[in-house]
């Protein structure tokens, strides 16, 4: 379990500063026990996100990674598709998803080898 969990802990590495740097938030704020600013409580929302339709971690695992309630990130699943509706914000999500798809998909074959 603990090389499982780590693996799953490494996906924030990769997820928060993409995030943080597409959502322009400092990337600790990704991780902050608050709700900060409403800029980051929304880019934290697409970091959970995110970690559950890219990386197809369940709601519960993802609450764990992000010390939160698997509630919490429901709602924040709900919120990001809800807003996807415009445009920008759907074409900055969908960059990251790619981006990160990418980036895991590399760090995966790079471990096979």
């Amino acid at each position: 379990m603990g090389q499982r969990h780590g693996a799953r802990a490494a996906l924030r590495q990769v997820i928060d500063p993409a995030v943080a740097l597409v959502f322009e938030v400092d990337p600790s704020e990704l991780g902050a026990a608050t709700r900060r600013s409403p800029r980051a409580a929304f880019a934290r929302q697409v970091a959970m996100y995110l970690t559950h339709v890219v990386c197809g971690l369940s709601m519960t695992e993802v609450g764990a990674l992000f010390s939160r309630d698997r509630t919490t990130v429901a709602h924040a699943c709900e919120v990001v598709e809800d807003r996807r509706d415009d445009p920008e914000l759907d074409s900055r999500v969908e960059r990251l998803e790619c981006a990160i798809a990418a980036v895991i998909g590399a760090l995966s074959w790079r471990g096979r080898r």
